[in-house]
């Protein structure tokens, strides 16, 4: 990555001369013209470095002969199962996700209107019925973990204070071209239900499409959620297994890293910040703050199971730490588009529901590296969201926090910049 000022940045693997004027410019004319793009975040001309990426709201290997935009839906899945380790000091942190219970904290501070009945767990469960009903719930209340890009435009996403069934019919008219035979006879909200149902069984595939036939196997403990009761139906007899290198098993593997929580975590953290107090120069040869290389990951990857009470053992359970919550608030996008039987796509990369057919592509965004320092706060954050759970659905329970424990908005719980500095 090359320095912005006057120079040049890489492009594809190529290194492109871009004067700053040019950059300004295009960074206006993209927030003139497509406010509602992908591009949601206004571009920092004075950071020092850029990254050029790819518009994965398009289709580079389509070639319908229908000529309808593609198609891009956007997942940001969160964190898809439920802690084990011996550190957790709550029982509810092992039978409510994370996200459940964040949820109460965010309605209660204004973040969200109402609540979602989406729960990570089902999707991550690799059980077609529970998958689809996650993402039925986040097309009823997308928040910000669900859009919809139609020819890269947004045409579905978060309107806290908008009419949801309206909305929903308004994307169905959207989707019905691509869901529905030209001469269907279907209209109103039948319509409506079929085109909405082919579309969540089209991402559903794409989730769980792979190469490799073996499965990884869930452990049950660790997919069920409290917080989702209704589902206990689908929950009995039921193998829990997701296609071995799906997105959602890489996703899941890596957010997995994260053994400890955030509770074992902490005393490694602060021997982390120790050593750091006392031996300030090493902050480099232990990647702190990167290079996230080779030797990066080789430490992640390398970690002994067992605290020998070495700098090295903290400062890679650190690491992984930082790695898995980077995966856990990634995002999945899953760009289709329809295809005819003569178009002569290789048959690995088609969808097909019951008639339409797709060619598909599925990508993973939002990897920027979790920060250091942002560890405290994540401590903080996971004990508020805990003990406002405990206080606000089982005011009774006998694991109520400590009266002392602060459940407001702390300065560091608000939204923060991630700076990037060149390398």
């Amino acid at each position: 990555m090359k320095p912005l000022l006057g120079e040049k940045f890489v492009h594809n693997g190529e290194a492109v001369k871009l004067p700053l004027d040019f950059v300004r410019q295009l960074s206006l004319k993209v927030q003139q013209e497509r406010p509602e793009s992908r591009c949601d975040k206004v571009m920092d001309t004075f950071s020092g470095c850029a990254l050029c990426l790819p518009n994965l709201t398009q289709l580079s290997c389509c070639c319908s002969r229908e000529h309808r935009p593609p198609l891009c839906i956007e997942i940001k899945p969160k964190c898809g199962f439920l802690p084990s380790s011996r550190h957790v000091t709550k029982e509810i942190k092992h039978k409510v996700c994370r996200f459940c219970m964040h949820q109460h904290f965010k309605l209660a501070h204004g973040k969200w209107k109402r609540l979602s009945r989406y729960c990570p767990l089902d999707l991550f469960s690799g059980n077609k019925q529970r998958m689809s009903l996650a993402i039925k719930h986040l097309i009823e209340e997308p928040q910000n973990n669900f859009k919809i890009f139609k020819g890269g435009e947004c045409i579905y996403s978060c309107k806290d204070d908008a009419d949801v069934l309206q909305d929903v019919d308004e994307l169905a008219q959207h989707l019905r071209p691509y869901f529905l035979p030209s001469g269907s006879l279907m209209n109103g909200h039948q319509s409506s239900k079929v085109v909405l149902n082919e579309l969540i069984q089209v991402i559903v595939s794409a989730l769980l499409s792979s190469w490799d036939p073996r499965k990884t196997r869930l452990s049950e403990g660790r997919v069920r959620c409290e917080a989702s009761l209704p589902h206990r139906d689908l929950l009995r007899n039921t193998n829990h297994c997701l296609p071995k290198d799906c997105v959602l098993d890489k996703i899941l593997g890596t957010q997995m890293l994260d053994s400890l929580d955030i509770e074992g975590l902490n005393p490694l953290f602060k021997r982390v910040e120790q050593h750091l107090h006392d031996f300030p120069k090493e902050r480099s040869s232990l990647q702190i703050d990167g290079p996230y290389s080779q030797s990066f990951l080789e430490k992640i990857q390398n970690c002994p199971t067992e605290d020998d009470g070495s700098i090295e053992y903290a400062v890679r359970k650190v690491h992984q730490y930082r790695v898995a919550m980077t995966a856990k608030d990634c995002s999945i996008m899953i760009t289709i588009a329809t295809c005819g039987e003569e178009d002569g796509l290789d048959q690995s990369l088609e969808i097909q529901p019951s008639k339409p057919h797709f060619t598909y592509s599925v990508s993973i965004l939002d990897l920027d590296p979790k920060p250091y320092e942002s560890i405290p706060h994540q401590s903080r954050l996971d004990s508020n969201i805990v003990n406002h759970y405990l206080r606000s659905t089982l005011p009774n329970n006998q694991e109520l926090a400590n009266q002392s424990v602060f459940l407001g908005w702390d300065r560091e719980g608000e939204d923060c910049t991630l700076v990037f500095h060149p390398v």
